[in-house]
Parts: structure tokens; C-alpha cells; sequence
């Protein structure tokens, strides 16, 4: 891992608190880059603040913030940009899954899920943008955007077609995205994991057996890695804060409107 990749970079990542975010937003201060740590649950976004700080690299700050609405996420710009001087990179990876049959899903399910996978990349996404606008481009490098995917928006999962149907939404705001800002040069791109060990997955583990879909725990992993990968193991976040990194360095200052698959070959199928 290269200490100065990510210098000069100030970030803001939502959903950071404890999983892909977390483990990103660690990553990122490592490689050098000031990182704003989004999350509705402050204590747990401030351990990780607390522990990027104490290791000295790159720096970071806590916010508290409900991504879905967008005095929040104009908060959380606004931190970022009081706290490190600009806002060069955000990356986008609040999520929820909550799975339902197609015939089970409801009005409160739907809403719960499209609002915080969905509407909340946009108005991030738009919030951010705003504020990278008003800074000015920069002289050599543009401005990155980058959205959390998933291979949900290539699977049709019969017992999570609102996740499917709010990470197609995520696709379809990346693609948009590139082309709307790219005169501001701002580069919008993402990344789609398939099955990483974070306490998302493991909700989601428990959750498939509630609903009679696996019939114990952890089968939804075994099931996936037999049936599924390529590469017959699932994933943790160490397998994703590469990619990551990539696309918030000047790596990647050439590619746009890109969603890059991190599943373990789940997507050749």
C-alpha cells in the first residue's frame, strides 16, 4: 500500500461506521487521504475517526447523518469541506437489504430500501457535485464519484427484488451521472461487490432463514461459493478497498460511467 496515493485527497464516505465503509475509509487514510465518516451512528463512525487518527497518516472526522435526507448529506459536504479545506471524493456506500418474495413485498419495505440505496446516492451524489462545482475544476485531475453496486443489478434474486431493483437505480445513477457531470470534470464511476462478510451480509444471512428461503445459517454463503463463484470463497473488505482506492486515485482519472465487478467471477454465469 502506497502512504501518499490518496494525498491531497479529502473524501467523504457515507455508510462508514463499521463495514466496506469503514474498512475504505481506513484504507484511504493510510494511502494519505482526509476522510469524512458519514454514518447515523455517531459513536461507532468516531471509533473509526478515532483509530485513522491515532495511526497518523491521513486524518478523519465523524458526522452524524440520515443519508436520505438532504440537509444531511449537505451537512456532511459542508464538514468535510470546514474540516479538510475541499471535497474532492465521494464515495457513496449506505446500503440496507431486507429480503422479501416478490409477492411479500410491501409499501414499507419497498420505501425503506429504494430510500436508502437509491434516493440517497442521488442526492449525495448531487450534494457533493454541488459543492465540487462551486470549488472550481481542478488543474490536473477531476473530481471522483464513486457508488457502492452490487451484482444484484446483473442477478434477478427472486428473495431481494427491491435490493435488485435500488442497485439497477445505482446503475443507472452512475451511468447518468458521468455523462451529466463530466463537462465539470467529474468522473463518475462504481463498484458491485457480490458476497463480503460485513454485518450487512450477516443480517442478511439470519434474514434468508426467517423468511424460509435457506433452511439454517450460513447456507446462503455455502450455496453461493458452490453454485455461484468462480473463485470458491466469499469475500471480506480487504477484497474491495483496492478497487476502491483505484478509482478515488488519479489511476482512474480516464474512466467514467464504469461499475467494475468485485464477485468473484459470480457475473460470468
Amino acid at each position: 500500500m502506497d502512504p501518499n496515493r490518496l494525498n491531497g485527497k479529502n473524501i467523504l464516505i457515507t455508510g462508514a461506521a463499521r463495514g466496506m465503509g469503514a474498512a475504505n475509509a481506513e484504507s484511504f487514510a493510510a494511502q494519505g487521504g482526509n476522510v469524512c465518516i458519514g454514518d447515523l451512528d455517531l459513536d461507532e463512525a468516531q471509533k473509526v475517526a478515532d483509530r485513522i487518527n491515532a495511526a497518523g497518516n491521513g486524518k478523519a472526522i465523524a458526522v452524524k447523518m440520515d443519508v436520505t435526507k438532504r440537509e444531511d448529506n449537505a451537512a456532511a459536504v459542508a464538514a468535510t469541506v470546514d474540516a479538510f479545506g475541499s471535497i474532492n471524493v465521494g464515495l457513496f456506500n449506505a446500503g440496507l437489504n431486507k429480503p422479501r418474495f416478490f409477492m411479500d413485498i410491501d409499501e414499507d419495505n419497498w420505501d425503506m430500501i429504494m430510500n436508502v440505496n437509491t434516493k440517497a446516492m442521488w442526492l449525495g451524489m448531487q450534494e457533493t457535485a454541488k459543492q465540487m462545482i462551486a470549488q472550481g475544476p481542478m488543474e490536473d485531475h477531476p473530481y471522483k464519484i464513486i457508488n457502492v453496486g452490487s451484482i444484484a443489478s446483473r442477478k434477478p434474486l427472486v428473495d431481494v427484488t427491491v435490493y435488485c431493483t435500488s442497485k439497477y437505480g445505482c446503475l443507472a445513477l452512475t451511468h447518468c451521472g458521468a455523462v451529466a457531470l463530466a463537462e465539470h470534470n467529474i468522473t463518475v464511476n462504481g463498484y458491485a461487490p457480490g458476497v463480503v462478510v460485513t454485518p450487512l451480509w450477516e443480517q442478511l444471512d439470519k434474514d434468508l432463514v426467517d423468511i424460509g428461503f435457506k433452511q439454517k445459517a450460513g447456507q446462503a454463503y455455502e450455496d453461493i461459493v458452490r453454485d455461484a463463484l468462480q473463485i470458491k470463497r466469499v469475500s471480506y473488505p480487504d477484497d474491495i478497498t483496492g478497487t476502491a482506492s483505484f478509482l478515488a486515485s488519479n489511476d482512474s482519472d480516464y474512466m467514467t460511467g464504469q461499475m467494475i465487478h468485485i464477485d468473484g467471477g459470480w457475473c460470468i454465469q
